[in-house]
């Protein structure tokens, strides 16, 4: 068996019962019941993950960077070289996720999944690149099928490792010019959206350039016909590696019912992938907002999944999903430290 076939096999639903023992839980607590409005939500969920009382102490950010071939269309408005020396910011702690996952108190690991320039060797930096970028999808699939699968068991052991160590939460971003011409080709296929509405301006093209950007993910899907039953078929024929290494970490957090937050429409994605090769992982997401690119709202409405923030975000790293954080955060602790009727001596609701 491989270690992709073992870790999906591991993958079940949440067990039955629970719900109404939370929920009781939730109406005890010093407020008119619903009067938190959706950080009960959270809240219950996180607790049901856990099958008790949550925890949000040592939450993980993954983001993975690798390169895209499809940005010889022109798709970007960006030059491929920016991936590299965007990673060489994140390995300073100069971007925004780097920013926000200090004051979220949260673990950055930053991961070459297949960036075409080369890097500087860092003790910050894991390099596991499965090659030096995709392939153009515009002319033929991303990658081999055999590469789908290393992407995704790498990032499942990298998640896998950070588990070990404690994390209680894992959340998801990226980097990779071009890497949302990937998504969209994604979308496309496993929500059968059409390519002019999952498609959007990414880092700000102008219509000229949305205009090639749609039109490469038409040909992507013409020429490579990626097939919607086979998630592994679908990453190989149209993703890219950063987006495989993000399915591994999804999986992996499903596997151990460990909550997977999702950032933007990359991760959205991967998400798609992740889902479509286990339906139960889906339990395990929480999405962290709505992005501004139109076909994330298709693909969390795909996912079932309802945004916890709406803030215009498009920039992906996972600084989202560093937001998110502290809603986890705060949600765990109303459960906890909040005082129940009967403790605090207040008279409940009739």
């Amino acid at each position: 068996m491989t270690r992709l076939a073992e870790l999906l096999g591991s993958i079940a639903p949440p067990p039955p019962g629970g719900v109404e023992a939370a929920e009781r839980h939730l109406a005890s607590l010093t407020k008119p019941p619903g009067s938190l409005g959706r950080l009960e939500e959270i809240a219950l969920r996180l607790a049901l993950l856990r099958g008790g009382a949550p925890e949000v102490g040592h939450p993980v950010i993954f983001t993975f960077a690798a390169d895209h071939g499809v940005t010889a269309e022109g798709v970007s408005a960006y030059p491929q070289v920016v991936t590299a020396q965007m990673v060489e910011n994140f390995l300073r702690g100069g971007a925004a996720v780097n920013v926000l996952a200090r004051q979220a108190g949260a673990r950055l690991v930053v991961a070459d999944f297949g960036v075409a320039a080369p890097l500087t060797r860092s003790a910050e930096l894991v390099a596991c690149p499965i090659g030096p970028g995709t392939a153009n999808i515009a002319a033929g699939p991303a990658m081999t099928r055999e590469q789908a699968i290393q992407a995704i068991e790498t990032g499942a052991a990298l998640a896998q490792k950070a588990l070990d160590a404690g994390a209680d939460l894992l959340a998801t971003g990226e980097m990779g010019i071009g890497n949302t011409t990937a998504a969209s080709a994604i979308a496309a296929v496993l929500t059968g959206g059409a390519p002019e509405r999952v498609t959007g301006r990414g880092t700000g093209i102008d219509d000229a350039t949305l205009a090639r950007k749609v039109a490469a993910v038409r040909r992507a899907l013409e020429v490579n016909r990626p097939d919607a039953r086979d998630g592994l078929d679908v990453l190989a024929k149209v993703g890219g590696f950063e987006i495989g290494g993000l399915v591994g970490v999804i999986l992996a957090g499903a596997a151990r019912r460990v909550p997977v937050v999702l950032d933007g429409f990359i991760a959205g994605a991967a998400a798609l992938i992740a889902v479509a090769l286990a339906p139960a992982a889906q339990h395990v997401l929480f999405a962290a907002h709505r992005s501004a690119e139109p076909g994330h709202t298709t693909v969390l409405d795909h996912l079932g999944l309802a945004p916890y923030l709406d803030l215009s975000l498009r920039l992906g790293e996972g600084t989202g999903a560093a937001l998110f954080i502290h809603l986890a955060r705060a949600a765990a602790r109303l459960w906890s430290e909040m005082a129940t009727f009967k403790a605090a001596g207040v008279s409940p609701a009739r």
